[in-house]
């Protein structure tokens, strides 16, 4: 992927890159953890670029952003992503989180749930599983080789665990630069997101408040990695009220960087059966 020139946002206490592409309804796209650049195979799918107006940043700490001292909460990341909204001019928007940042799309929608038109959540990083304590431990191995100093070992094996043993091929095929990015960042994934993940909470009780259209993703050969995913996915079909299943053919943890043509079908079908034209900021 060649690098597009980002606009930078400074906003309080951070500055993001950002970059919107196209007219239409506007659709905010989170990207996961460190890595940075994993919504970029969807804004070259047509059904996406041509009719919607695709925002997507680099969140903090994560490639050109800058970086900050200390914590980073779940729900200071929501309010950065609510603040560059703001910062373009969008009220309300469709939000699309992946992994970890579905989190953020949650929180986010708990929070400024007047922003939040619709979620689509692919595999977003619930611990409250049974198979989030029982099933990880490459999870622990992955952060004692950051602290020992191998950031590029941490990531492999972190990602071999969520993505499976092939994912660098798939990765390096779709995204290039994208691995030696992640290591370049490790810093802010493992320092930063990998506490706020386990120091986030999301119960029963917050999934009722969330009223808007989500569309729960999930990947076809996730389930074949590890049995997380399907956990994680009965846990949104049954907890949020308003949620309907998205199995995404011939992709694992990695979706849209395996199978970003079907993703962007399956997002942009999920958009036109909850249009946001006529509600404010549309």
């Amino acid at each position: 992927m060649q690098q597009r020139r980002l606009d930078r946002a400074a906003l309080k206490g951070v500055e993001l890159e950002y970059e919107v592409l196209g007219i239409g309804e506007p659709v905010v796209l989170i990207h996961p953890g460190h890595f940075a650049d994993w919504f970029a195979p969807l804004l070259d799918e047509p059904v996406l670029a041509e009719h919607y107006r695709l925002i997507r940043y680099h969140r903090a700490g994560c490639r050109g952003s800058s970086r900050i001292v200390g914590p980073v909460s779940m729900a200071e990341q929501a309010e950065h992503c609510r603040s560059l909204m703001r910062h373009i001019g969008i009220e309300r928007a469709h939000i699309v989180g992946h992994s970890s940042s579905g989190n953020i799309a949650i929180q986010l929608a708990l929070d400024t749930p007047d922003a939040v038109h619709s979620i689509a959540l692919l595999e977003p990083a619930l611990m409250s599983v049974p198979s989030a304590e029982t099933s990880r431990a490459f999870v622990r191995t992955a952060i004692e080789l950051h602290r020992s100093g191998n950031k590029a070992a941490a990531v492999d094996t972190f990602l071999k665990g969520v993505c499976g043993p092939d994912y660098r091929s798939v990765l390096d095929r779709a995204l290039p630069d994208s691995f030696d990015q992640a290591v370049a960042d490790a810093d802010t994934f493992f320092n930063q997101e990998m506490p706020a993940l386990q120091q986030w909470s999301f119960t029963r009780e917050d999934a009722r408040r969330i009223v808007q259209p989500v569309l729960a993703v999930m990947g076809a050969m996730s389930k074949e990695q590890s049995p997380i995913w399907s956990e994680r996915q009965e846990l949104l079909l049954s907890w949020l009220p308003n949620a309907d299943p998205f199995v995404l053919p011939g992709a694992s943890h990695l979706l849209q960087v395996q199978n970003s043509r079907a993703m962007a079908e399956g997002l942009a079908a999920f958009f036109v059966r909850h249009p946001l034209s006529g509600r404010p900021g549309g």
